[in-house]
C-alpha cells in the first residue's frame, strides 16, 4: 500500500508535540477520573503514557478545580490541554498553571471582551487553543438557517474562527464533531477546503467500546485515508486507555504508525484443529515482551491448517500451523522446522531472535515461495 499523504496545514506546538505541518498524526484521550482525586488523575495519566497517548485532556469544571493542575503538572511529562466551558476566568488560571493547550467553545466563554483576556494571556505564555464546536452547540441562528447538518457545524467554525482571527490569533486546532459518523465525516471534508489550521478529528459520544470502537474506526479511519487530521481522540464508554488503544490500532491500519511486528491470524473454521486465538494472543504478549530495536520489523501469521499457512500466510516472514499435538513453523512460504505443538511459540520465538545475531537489512524472499523445496506436508499430517 502506498504511503498515505496527509494535507499540509500549519503547525503549532502542545507542550513538547507537534500537531500538522508534516508532524505524525497524535493520539489524545481524556482523563476520566474527578480531578479531586489527584492521585487517581496521575495515575491514570501514567497509564496513558504507557500506553502511547500523546497529549491528555483534563475537564476544568470550577474554578477550584484549577488548583489541582499544579501537582498533576510536575508528575507528568505529556501535554496537558485544560477543557473549559463558560467562566474565562477558570481558562485564565488553567494558563497561569502551566497547561499546554486550552480548548474552549469561544461562543460560551462570556462575550468577547472576556475572551480577549484569554486570548492575551495565552499570545503572552504562548499556549495554542483548540476550537472545540460539537452538533449539540452550534449557535441559535446559524441552526436555524442551517438546521442540524454539516453545514450548521462548519459556518459554526467559520464564525468562531474569525473571530480569534480578529483578535490576531492564530495558533488554533480545529474541532466539530457529532454522534453520527457520516455528519462527522462530511463536516471535516468542508473544513479541509476552508481553513488551514491542523485538524482534531473524532466521533463524539461513539458509544460503548464494541460499536463505538466500529463507529471511530469507520469515521476516523476514512478522514485519515483523505489525508484528512492531525490529531485524534476516540471517545468511548470505556477506560481511557481503551480509547488509546483503538487509536494505535486506527493508525496502525493506515501505516501511520509503526510498530516492530504485525500478527494476522486466520478466523478458524472446521479445518482447524489448533487453538489460534489462544496462539495469537500469547505471541503477541511474548513479542511485546521483546522490546528489540535490533530485529526488523516482521509480518508473522498465526494459522490454523495447511491450506492458509503457509500457503495463504506465504507472505509473512515468519508464521506457525499446526494441530493433533505438532505444528510447523514457515518463513515466506518454507517449512523450516516441525515441532511439537507445545513447542511452537517457544521455537518460533528463537528463530526471531536468530535475526538479531545476523542482523540482516531485510528477510530474503525464498526462490521457492510455496515451500516445495523444503519437507513436503499434507493436511492429513495434522489431522492424525
Amino acid at each position: 500500500m502506498s504511503k498515505l499523504k496527509m494535507q499540509l496545514t500549519k503547525q503549532i506546538k502542545v507542550g513538547n508535540v507537534k500537531i500538522g505541518g508534516g508532524a505524525p498524526v497524535s493520539i489524545q484521550s481524556m482523563v476520566k477520573s474527578l480531578i479531586e482525586d489527584t492521585d487517581g488523575v496521575i495515575e491514570e495519566i501514567r497509564e496513558l503514557e504507557k500506553e502511547g497517548c500523546d497529549i491528555v485532556r483534563i475537564a476544568l469544571p470550577t474554578k477550584e478545580s484549577v488548583k489541582y493542575l499544579k501537582k498533576i503538572k510536575t508528575v507528568t511529562q505529556l501535554p496537558l490541554v485544560a477543557d473549559v466551558h463558560f467562566d474565562y476566568r477558570i481558562a485564565l488560571e488553567a494558563i497561569k498553571q502551566g497547561v499546554d493547550k486550552i480548548r474552549i467553545n469561544p461562543g460560551n466563554i462570556g462575550g468577547k471582551e472576556r475572551l480577549k483576556t484569554v486570548v492575551k494571556l495565552a499570545k503572552e505564555r504562548n499556549i495554542p487553543m483548540r476550537i472545540g464546536v460539537n452538533s449539540g452547540s452550534v449557535e441559535k441562528d446559524i441552526e436555524k438557517k442551517y438546521g442540524q447538518t454539516p453545514r450548521a457545524l462548519t459556518e459554526s467554525v467559520r464564525r468562531n474562527v474569525e473571530i480569534l482571527e480578529d483578535m490576531d490569533f492564530t495558533d488554533i486546532v480545529i474541532s466539530a464533531k457529532s454522534s453520527s459518523t457520516l455528519f462527522t465525516i462530511e463536516t471535516y471534508r468542508r473544513l479541509r477546503e476552508l481553513f488551514p489550521y491542523p485538524l482534531h478529528i473524532g466521533v463524539t459520544e461513539a458509544g460503548l467500546p464494541f460499536e463505538g470502537t466500529i463507529k471511530s474506526a469507520v469515521g476516523i479511519g476514512s478522514l485519515l485515508s483523505d489525508g484528512i487530521g492531525d490529531t485524534i481522540r476516540v471517545s468511548l464508554t470505556a477506560p481511557s486507555v481503551e480509547e488509546v488503544r483503538v487509536a494505535k490500532e486506527i493508525l496502525f491500519a493506515l501505516g501511520l504508525k509503526k510498530r516492530n511486528f504485525e500478527i494476522i491470524s486466520c478466523p478458524t473454521c472446521g479445518r482447524c484443529s489448533v487453538d489460534v486465538e489462544t496462539l495469537a494472543r500469547e505471541l503477541k504478549e511474548r513479542l511485546l515482551e521483546l522490546k528489540d530495536e535490533g530485529l526488523p520489523r516482521l509480518k508473522i501469521a498465526v494459522m490454523g491448517c495447511l491450506v492458509n499457512g503457509p500457503g495463504e500466510a506465504r507472505d509473512a516472514d515468519f508464521g506457525i500451523t499446526g494441530g493433533k499435538g505438532k505444528g510447523i513453523i514457515f518463513r515466506r512460504g518454507e517449512v523450516l522446522k516441525t515441532v511439537k505443538e507445545d513447542e511452537l511459540l517457544d521455537t518460533l520465538i528463537n528463530e526471531i531472535l536468530l535475526l538479531k545475531k545476523k542482523s540482516p537489512p531485510c528477510l530474503p524472499v525464498p526462490t521457492d515461495p510455496y515451500g516445495q523445496a523444503g519437507k513436503t506436508l499434507r493436511y492429513q499430517d495434522f489431522r492424525l
